[in-house]
């Protein structure tokens, strides 16, 4: 499984660790992931994802997922929060 958020499209950073010597060695910085469950207001269920807190907190502060999604582009969203998203607009268009 990947290390990206299906939110907000944040995945993994390359960088150096540096020593008192100055050497430098390759590392990788991995977004902190956490298995969360949002609920979905608009279609009335609740959905699991794998956000990073970063795009929790964010989600949070836009007044839920739904806004969230709304706002959010198609192409930082995963396939299954993008499917949400459609089925979102589907209900608010009915």
């Amino acid at each position: 499984m990947s290390r990206i958020c299906e939110l907000t499209g944040k995945g993994r950073q390359v960088g150096c660790n540096v020593s008192h010597a100055n050497n430098k060695t390759k590392r990788v910085f991995l977004p902190n992931l956490q298995n969360v469950t949002l609920m979905s207001e608009g279609l009335d269920r609740s959905f699991k994802f794998r956000v990073s807190t970063h795009g929790l907190r964010s989600v949070e502060h836009n007044g839920g997922l739904d806004n969230w999604l709304l706002k959010t582009s198609d192409a930082k969203l995963s396939p299954r929060a993008a499917k949400v998203k459609r089925d979102l607009k589907k209900t608010q268009a009915a």
